[in-house]
Parts: structure tokens; sequence; C-alpha cells
């Protein structure tokens, strides 16, 4: 499909370039009827390695590109970033409801100082003790004191002890509620997690939010990632550092970039496997969301002859591939190619000349050349107007040929059919504004000359008068 779209643009580029000499050749019809011999568009096939590429279907995505949400269920209070807005890392985006948390952090902070009061109390009670034990134990040595009295303050130290310890743990659970509460509280104010640009707004002031509602997407639009399924068949040849080219959408611009990584794992489901391609974004041009053609180079073919695509050409009884070559084009019919094509003033049309269908085998197929097997380099292929040297008998047809260089073809194949009929529309215009405008001043020539007044005779005739009066 490509290929037939390639080719019926080229042939409103063909009429457009034949206008030109629109006058000459459709003399040249009038004067043969029917036998005029059709006109069509040729260039010389190459020698040549074709690269292989591989087309796939690629989705932007911003760089660390993050779904934002709340951890909170509850009413949102302030937006603080709108859709398009650049943050740094760490400005809030969004403020909720938090007088329920701030409750809960001041009855934390209560408890808090309760534990620790607690905890000094049990503290000094300690101290108090082992005081007393110390005493207690120096009398006992002397006979003073009771063996029994002696036990009875050891026990009470111990249980000082592990109340003390409880009390201690009371603190740093208090502590560590306090912590948790202030970590909440913080939470109401939903904040950038990276440096980058927000978009996909989905929060209003008044809105209840919770862990399930996303509140923003953001990344990083200085550079983007474009993903590429890789296919089963094309696993083992996609490779990291590959070259491939990025065609953007209603953009007249392609942008190179390298495969960065790709998934040493094909999915079970669809026998593919993800491939990832940073590309530098400074102009904006990739958007996240955007569907991109990607084309990757991953090698290139054997030595071939190297044709456009739109010179390949299906038998449509046969259905045989192949190109349709004028043999004598460059050896009996000598040709000249100019280096730059010039719309206004194309190459002339040469004496019709023999072409015949041969059929090629494809070798290998790149993105606007073809690589085949059949035909010479150097031989003369016709790329525009194939339906009218195609005929149920087989004969050959002769042609008038349009010799067109390389480059000009290269230029058209690369053109959208939007690009393409505009550029031949403001051709036919101009080239109407021209030969109207040359139609016109022959008229304003001839009324001109019709209605000026005859100069000689308005002279002659008061003479003659005065003459007859005399």
């Amino acid at each position: 499909m490509a290929r037939l779209a390639v080719v019926g643009l080229t042939f409103l580029l063909l009429l457009s370039g034949c206008s030109s000499s629109s006058d000459e050749d459709g003399a040249a019809r009038r004067g043969q009827g029917n036998a005029s011999p059709p006109s069509v568009e040729a260039v010389q096939a190459r020698s040549g390695a074709l690269p292989l590429e591989e087309r796939m279907s690629g989705t932007v995505r911003a760089r660390n590109q993050v779904a934002i949400y709340s951890e909170l269920s509850e009413p949102v209070v302030a937006v603080e970033a709108q859709t398009g807005d650049y943050v740094e890392e760490g400005e809030p985006l969004v403020r909720l409801r938090r007088v329920t948390y701030e409750q809960q952090v001041r009855q934390a902070e209560a408890a808090l100082r309760t534990a620790k009061a607690e905890a000094q109390g049990a503290q000094a009670s300690l101290r108090e003790l082992q005081s007393q034990l110390k005493r207690t134990e120096r009398l006992a040595d002397q006979d003073f004191e009771s063996q029994q009295q002696l036990e009875s303050l050891r026990a009470q130290v111990e249980q000082a002890e592990a109340s003390y310890e409880q009390a201690q743990a009371q603190v740093e659970q208090a502590a560590s509620t306090l912590q948790e509460r202030e970590t909440t509280l913080r939470r109401t104010v939903v904040r950038a997690p990276i440096s980058g640009h927000v978009g996909q707004r989905n929060v209003e002031v008044g809105q209840r939010v919770g862990p399930d509602t996303r509140l923003y997407t953001m990344g990083d639009l200085d550079s983007v990632k474009v993903r590429v399924e890789v296919t089963d068949r094309m696993f083992g040849r996609i490779r990291p550092g590959q070259t491939t080219r990025i065609r953007v959408p209603d953009e007249d611009t392609t942008l190179t970039a390298s495969v960065t990584r790709k998934s040493p794992f094909l999915s079970e489901e669809s026998y593919s496997a993800e491939a990832e391609i940073v590309v530098a974004n400074p102009d904006r041009l990739l958007n996240p969301g955007m569907f991109v053609e990607v084309d990757v180079a991953y090698g290139e073919s054997e030595r071939a002859t190297i044709v456009p695509l739109s010179a390949l050409y299906e038998d449509p009884a046969s259905n045989t591939r192949g190109v349709f070559v004028a043999p004598t084009l460059g050896s009996e019919i000598p040709v000249e190619v100019p280096d730059e094509f010039d719309e206004d003033n194309p190459p002339p049309l040469t004496p019709p000349t023999p072409t015949t269908f041969r059929e090629v085998e494809v070798l290998a197929e790149g993105q606007q050349t073809a690589g085949v097997r059949g035909i010479d380099p150097g031989d003369w292929v016709v790329t525009v107007g194939q339906n009218l040297l195609d005929n149920d008998s087989g004969d050959r047809v002769d042609a008038r040929v349009r010799p067109q260089p390389w480059s000009r073809l290269m230029a058209l194949q690369r053109l959208q059919d939007t690009d393409l009929l505009n550029r031949v529309l403001e051709r036919q215009q101009r080239l109407a504004k021209q030969r109207f405008g040359a139609d016109s001043a022959r008229d304003d020539s001839a009324q001109s000359s019709r209605t000026r007044p005859d100069t000689s005779a308005s002279t002659t005739a008061p003479h003659m008068a005065t003459t007859q009066r005399r």
C-alpha cells in the first residue's frame, strides 16, 4: 500500500511537471490522434547495499513520567499547580484539609510529654531506692541491718528498674506516634516528587480525593522516551546502539536517536519485547502520549541493483512484481540529467522509445528504495506512469520519457500526500496565472488596437475640409 501511495502521489507531480510542455505535447497528440505515445518519468538504477530498516510504532513518554496520587482521603482546599506549569522537586501541588491531623499531632505531643514525665518520676524513684540499697548494704556488713531488710530493698530496686524501662518504652512509643502523625500531617500537602512539568490535572478545590484519585501526571520534557514493541521476528535483530529515525507527527521533521535498551524477555501474551529510545527534546517536538513511527536501521543487505520503491510495479494480470525499463535510453537515445531539478523548467521528453516489463526479485526493501535482482545497474526504470505502459497483450509500448535525477525522486517520496498536493496546486495556480496573464495581456493589446483613434484620419480630415472651403 505504501508503494501504491507513492506511485499515486508522484503521478500527481508528473501531471504538474508535464504541464509546462502541455501545449506542445497537446499539439502532438492532436496531430497523432489516439496513437500518441504516453509520457512517463524514469531514473537510472544504481548498484549498492541497501540499508535494512524495520518500521515500528512507538509511544512517547516523558523522562521520569509519574502519576501523582494523594495518600489521604480528604477534601482539597487549594490547588497550587496548573496544567503546563514547571515545578521543582518538593514544591506543593495540592493542599488537603488538615484540621483533624493537626489535632492528632497535638494529642501525640501531649502524650509524649506525659510519658516523659512518668519516665522522669520512675527514674527518680529508682535512684532513691538505689541509694537506700547502698546504705543498707553497708549497715548489713556491720550487722546493723538484717539480711531480710536488705533482700527487700533489692527487690524494690529491681521493680523500680523495670518501671523505669517501661516508662522509657512509653516515651519511645509516644515519640514514634508523634512522628507518624506529623508525617501524616505533612501528607496533607501533596508535593512534586521530581522536577518537571505537570499535566493532565484532575483535581478541583472542594473535591474529595483518595489514594485511587490521580491528581496529575508529571515528567521531564527536556528528554523523552519512545517505547516500541519488538516482535519475535525482529527480536534477534534489534539491539541497543542501533540508529533510529523518529518521524514527528504533523511536522516535516525526523529526529535521529539510538536504541537505548531492550528487554531480554518476550511477553507471553503479545510475543514481543519492549525497546526504549531516549530522545533529546529541547524544542518540545515530542509530547507524552504521542504515537510515532520509528524506523530502526539494523544492518545492510547484500549488494544489488537499487531502484526507487515507486519503480516497482505489480502486474494485475499475473501478480508478478517487476519494473518497466527503457533499454534504448542512454545508448541509442542520449540522455542528459540535470544535477538539480527545476519544476518550472523540467528536462525535456525524449522521442518515443520502447519500454518493456521485466520481472524482478526483491532482495531487500527500505524506506524509499529496494534492492532487486533481474535488471542491471545503469538501466533506466520507469517510476511514474507504469499504468500507461501496461497492456493485456504483453507487447512493448513506445513512450516518451522524461529523465529525472535521484535527488528529486527521493525528495518526492519523502513528501506526505498533503504536502505533495499543496505543491501541485501551488504550481498549477502559478502556471495558470502566467498563462491567463499572458492571455489577458494579448486581449488588452487587441482591445487597445481596436479602440485607439486613427490619428492620421483625424488630422487629414480637417485639412481636407479647409481645402474644400477655400
